[in-house]
């Protein structure tokens, strides 16, 4: 659609709405995009240089100089739009500029005042002032979200196995705050001539592409992704020499090379354990569920098997297999019994380093995470995505120091939140220093509201074998999937039981 009359500030909040709508995209569902942009506008209608600004920039594709556009920070950073949250700067310029961009690729211009990454009270959400880079921080081949036939730009879709034999059609479903993000194996290892330079410690050979990605370089997890090995003993843990890894989000089985590595350039090579605490007799703990209901007794995986597979065949569980076909249920469903048949060699869960957690997917049939790392890697709020691991797939699902760090900042902001909402309920209002610089008793109890089950969470993986769930699907919770597993990642919880003993948080108390 062709814009003949660019609007200014005094038009109405609907015709610019309209005006940016036109110049969005496509990366967002159109009901998305509008919801985004009209919260934006109301935010800005006060600030008429600043909506003007965006204006200029946004229908002259950033060819006139623009001011910056800014909105409040929020408590955690992120903005909330049509129940999905995430970094407001990349949302809008996702919107429009690069819809397949990644989080970690936006670099701001000079001249940017109120950028994200300054950390101000306020954050500019003009897409013209930054710049789009690919951070070392993330690897970026292999990680797509689902794409409708013949569309171009990621979308919500639907994509599961259905029982016989075919593929389902994806079919739109745009607005919703949960999207499944799919995470297939590479096909193929690229020739010598296209590889791209690989990260700290891999084969040169082993860059993974994709072709929806392929112009950009395989690049490593720079925080929290140590590439040395651990071993386990009474006292705890300790380095040995790097072992060989993929880098992060591979999601293909790791190829055969010959031993030779590329140079180590950073301290991170030989991290020290985050605990001397010693490790524990038992790495993980895995729950089985139908639907809602547990079934069996909870197997838990030996120390001294850092690989275990978990599968639908009925030979006896033990050490490092949990078989799943074996265990039997009175309550059991026919469309429970054929999910079941159709788990296969099911996953295997590796454990590498001090607590790290790698999934391999083994079954003929995709299976459905979900994972606080994972989210954060694909730029999205905790909890705010399902992740679909292919067949063949291989990829990284759980990071030990991330994990840490989360429950230090959680723990931290909940200590804060619940001495500020103290103080005001005692009559003492906080001021612009106190917990994120947000004062509103609202942003205090929800803030203070953060208890130990929450903090428990970030120490639990859960995996849907064959069906997913979400708003894509017919069933809107993991408790409506007919097959499903539950991981306890012990030595996250030890971690965190010191991060409690350290920094105990009190029960939530509302304000009256």
């Amino acid at each position: 659609m062709s814009i003949t009359n660019t609007p200014t500030s005094n038009d109405a909040c609907l015709s610019i709405v309209h005006s940016l709508m036109c110049h969005r995209q496509g990366g967002e569902s159109e009901t998305f995009a509008k919801r985004a942009i009209e919260s934006l506008v109301k935010k800005l209608k006060e600030k008429k240089d600043e909506l003007d600004s965006l204006i200029t920039a946004i229908t002259t594709n950033g060819a006139h100089p623009s001011k910056c556009v800014t909105i409040q920070r929020t408590l955690d950073g992120r903005l909330q739009v049509a129940g999905r949250k995430g970094f407001p700067h990349v949302i809008y310029a996702r919107l429009w500029r690069w819809p397949d961009l990644h989080k970690n690729e936006l670099k701001h211009v000079k001249y940017c005042q109120f950028a994200f990454d300054l950390k101000c009270d306020c954050v500019c959400v003009n897409p013209y002032h930054y710049e789009r880079v690919v951070s070392p921080g993330i690897d970026l081949s292999g990680l797509t979200i689902n794409n409708s036939a013949g569309h171009s730009s990621p979308m919500i879709v639907k994509d599961e196995f259905d029982f016989d034999g075919q593929q389902s059609l994806p079919s739109i479903e745009g607005g919703h705050s949960l999207q499944t993000i799919q995470h297939p194996p590479t096909s193929s290892r690229p020739p010598p001539s296209e590889s791209f330079p690989t990260p700290n410690l891999l084969p040169p050979t082993e860059a993974s592409t994709s072709a929806s990605m392929s112009s950009f370089p395989a690049v490593a997890a720079g925080s929290g992704n140590a590439t040395s090995s651990w071993s386990r003993n009474g006292n705890g843990f300790t380095p040995t020499i790097p072992h060989h890894t993929n880098g992060h989000l591979q999601h293909h089985p790791p190829i055969p090379h010959p031993a030779h590595y590329w140079p180590v350039h950073n301290e991170l090579a030989f991290q020290p354990p985050i605990s001397n605490h010693p490790a524990p007799d038992y790495w993980c703990s895995i729950a089985y569920f139908e639907m809602d209901v547990q079934v069996g007794e909870t197997f838990k995986v030996p120390s001294s098997c850092p690989i275990v597979t978990v599968d639908g065949y009925v030979d006896p569980s033990g050490g490092d297999r949990f078989c799943l076909g074996q265990l039997s249920n009175v309550h059991r469903t026919e469309a429970i019994e054929r999910a079941r048949l159709h788990i296969g060699k099911g996953v295997q869960l590796e454990c590498k380093g001090e607590g790290d957690v790698w999934v391999r997917c083994l079954s003929d049939h995709a299976v459905f995470v979900q994972s606080y790392y994972l989210d954060r890697e694909a730029g999205r709020a905790p909890g705010d995505a399902v992740h679909k691991i292919y067949p063949s797939a291989y990829i990284k699902v759980f990071d030990l120091r991330q994990c840490h760090r989360q429950m230090q900042q959680q723990a931290a902001t909940a200590q804060a939140a619940a001495a500020a909402q103290a103080a005001a309920v005692a009559g003492n209002i906080p001021g612009p220093g106190s917990v994120g610089g947000i004062a509103p008793a609202i942003s205090l109890s929800a803030a203070a509201g953060i208890g130990v089950d929450d903090l428990r969470r970030l120490c639990i993986l859960r995996m849907s074998f064959v069906k997913g769930w979400g708003p894509d699907y017919p069933r809107q919770s993991i408790k409506e999937t007919p097959c499903w597993i539950e991981i306890h990642l012990h030595r996250a919880l030890q971690l965190l039981d010191e991060v409690l003993h350290t920094m105990p948080i009190a029960d939530p108390q509302p304000l009256d």
